[in-house]
C-alpha cells in the first residue's frame, strides 16, 4: 500500500529508502553462506535464493532438518524466511513467494497457486483473470496453443517450466569446484590461528587429489563458515598450475596479512572448505641442468607474491598478439592470469638498431610535417611547439590494415595505410613517425608520432 495509507495504520511506522546496492551485497552474502547445504545456490533476486539440493539433504537428516537449520541460522540474523522445497526451482520459487500454507502434494500445491505464480507482465496477468483463469490449475487444463494464441508465448513457458515440463536449470553463483576438500566440526572453532592450520592440511589433501588426477591448481579459495551463517571467503592464484600445499599456504598467509577486516570467527567457525576453482593439466618436470625450470619457478612464485599481497591488477605483465598493427601486439595483463608467452617478440639482427621504441603513445600524438609529396620522407616537424629538424631517416615501413576486418572493402579512419619512419633530428633525439594513409587513400593524410627511442 501507499506509505501515507500505511502510517495512517500505525502510525509509529519507521520508513527507509531502498538502498538496492546494499540489498544486493547482503543477497550475495547470505548466497555464499547457503553453500555450505549445497554448491548449486543461485541468486533469486531482490530477495530470494535457489538451491539445488538434490543429494545433500541426507547430511541434515532430510529435507525437514536441512529447513530446520536454515531458519536456525537465519534467526540468528534477524532474518524472516519462506521455504519450499520442488523438483524444480521455477515451482520451488513460486510455492516460496505465493503458496499460503505448505502441502504435501507438490504436484496439487502448484495448481492451486494463482496465476500471478507465473510472474507475467501485468497486461498478461489481467488477461488472464478478466478471463476467469484464477489459478495455474484452471490454466493448465486450457490447449498451449489457444493460450499462446491469446496470451502469447511467455504464458506458455512460464507455465510448462512451473509444471516441470520444461527445464530451466539454475546457474550457480559460484562455479562448482573440481577439487575440494572440507572439514566439519562438533564444536566451532573460536581461534583463527587454529582454522588455517587445519586450511594447511586441506591444502594437503587437496594437493593429493590433483595429483593423483595429473593437475595443478591456478585459483584457490578458501570458506570460512561461521556458526552464524555467515562465510568468509579468502581466494588467491597462481601464474603456474600448482599442487604444492607450502605454496598455497604461503599465499594464504600473504592474503591475511594484507585484510583491512581480519577474518573474525565470531562464535566460531563449524565448517572449513578449500575449492580448486581452477585447475590444468600439470605433469612431472625434470629440472634443466643450466638451471632454468629453477629460475622460472622462483619468478613465478615473486610474481604469485605480489599479486596477492598488491593486488592481482598491480602487477601486469605485457603479452605478444599475433598481429602487424604496432598497438595491438601487445596486451596488459594480470601477472598471474597472463601465463607463458602466446606469440613471439620481433628481434633486431645483431648490430641492428632496434625495429620498435621502447615508449608508444597511446593514442598516437599529432604533429605538422614538411615532407616530399606524395610519399617522400619527413624533413622537418613541429611537435609541442618546438621544430625538429631531420638529420637521418630511415624507411619507409609500410604496414597495411587489416583488410579482412574491413565490412563491404569501405576504407574507414582505422583501416588506412601507414607509412613508418624512424627519424633522428639535430641533437640526437631518435623518433618513430607515420604517414596516417596514402594520397589514393586520403588526399590530405595526417602524420603521427606513435613512439620514441632510447
Amino acid at each position: 500500500m501507499a506509505l501515507a495509507d500505511a502510517r495512517a495504520r500505525v502510525p509509529a511506522l519507521q520508513a527507509a529508502e531502498r538502498d538496492e546496492a546494499a540489498d544486493r551485497a547482503w543477497l550475495e552474502r547470505l548466497a555464499d553462506g547457503c553453500i555450505r547445504y549445497s554448491p548449486m545456490v543461485a541468486l533469486d533476486a531482490p530477495d530470494g535464493l535457489i538451491l539445488d539440493v538434490t543429494g545433500c539433504t541426507h547430511l541434515f537428516g532430510a529435507e525437514r532438518g536441512l529447513a530446520a537449520d536454515v531458519e536456525a541460522r537465519m534467526a540468528t540474523l534477524r532474518m524472516t524466511v519462506r521455504l519450499a522445497f520442488a523438483g524444480t526451482p521455477r515451482a520451488a520459487h513460486a510455492l516460496a513467494r505465493y503458496q499460503a500454507l505448505p502441502a504435501k502434494d507438490e504436484a496439487a500445491a502448484i495448481r492451486k497457486l494463482p496465476v500471478a505464480a507465473l510472474e507475467l507482465e501485468p497486461e498478461a496477468t489481467q488477461g488472464l483473470l478478466r478471463a476467469g483463469l484464477k489459478s495455474v490449475g484452471e490454466l493448465a487444463r486450457r490447449p498451449m496453443p489457444a493460450i499462446a494464441a491469446r496470451f502469447g508465448g511467455e504464458a506458455v513457458s512460464a507455465l510448462r517450466e512451473l509444471l516441470g515440463e520444461a527445464a530451466r536449470p539454475i546457474k550457480p553463483r559460484i562455479p562448482i569446484a573440481p577439487v575440494m576438500a572440507e572439514r566439519r566440526f562438533a564444536e566451532p572453532v573460536a581461534r583463527t590461528e587454529y582454522a588455517l592450520q587445519v586450511l594447511g592440511e586441506l591444502a594437503a589433501k587437496a594437493a593429493r587429489q590433483l595429483e593423483e588426477a595429473g593437475q595443478g591448481g591456478r585459483r584457490f579459495e578458501a570458506f570460512f563458515f561461521r556458526s552464524d551463517g555467515l562465510v568468509r571467503p579468502l581466494a588467491v592464484e597462481t601464474s603456474r598450475p600448482s599442487r604444492d600445499p607450502a605454496l598455497v599456504m604461503r599465499l594464504m598467509n600473504e592474503r591475511v596479512e594484507t585484510l583491512s577486516d581480519p577474518i573474525d570467527p565470531g562464535f566460531g567457525f563449524d565448517l572449513i572448505r578449500l575449492s580448486v576453482l581452477v585447475a590444468e593439466p600439470l605433469a612431472v618436470t625434470q629440472l634443466r641442468l643450466e638451471g632454468g625450470a629453477a629460475r622460472e619457478a622462483e619468478v613465478a612464485a615473486l610474481i604469485d607474491r605480489l599479486s596477492t599481497r598488491l593486488g592481482r591488477n598491480r602487477v601486469r605483465r605485457l603479452m605478444a598478439q599475433d598481429s602487424h598493427i604496432p598497438e595491438q601486439m601487445q596486451l596488459s595483463l594480470p601477472a598471474v592470469e597472463a601465463g607463458q608467452p602466446a606469440a613471439y617478440w620481433p628481434k633486431a639482427g645483431a648490430g641492428e638498431p632496434p625495429l620498435r621504441p621502447l615508449h608508444l603513445f597511446d593514442p598516437p600524438q599529432p604533429i605538422k610535417v614538411m615532407a616530399e609529396v606524395p610519399d617522400g620522407p619527413p624533413h622537418r616537424f613541429r611537435w609541442r611547439r618546438k621544430l625538429h629538424e631531420v638529420k637521418r631517416f630511415e624507411g619507409p615501413e609500410r604496414i597495411a590494415s587489416e583488410w579482412w576486418k574491413r565490412k563491404d572493402g569501405a576504407v574507414d579512419k582505422a583501416g588506412l595505410t601507414r607509412d613508418y619512419y624512424r627519424v633522428e633530428d639535430a641533437r640526437g633525439r631518435r623518433f618513430w613517425v607515420f604517414r596516417h594513409g596514402l594520397y589514393e587513400e586520403k588526399p590530405d593524410p595526417r602524420w603521427y608520432l606513435h613512439g620514441l627511442f632510447a
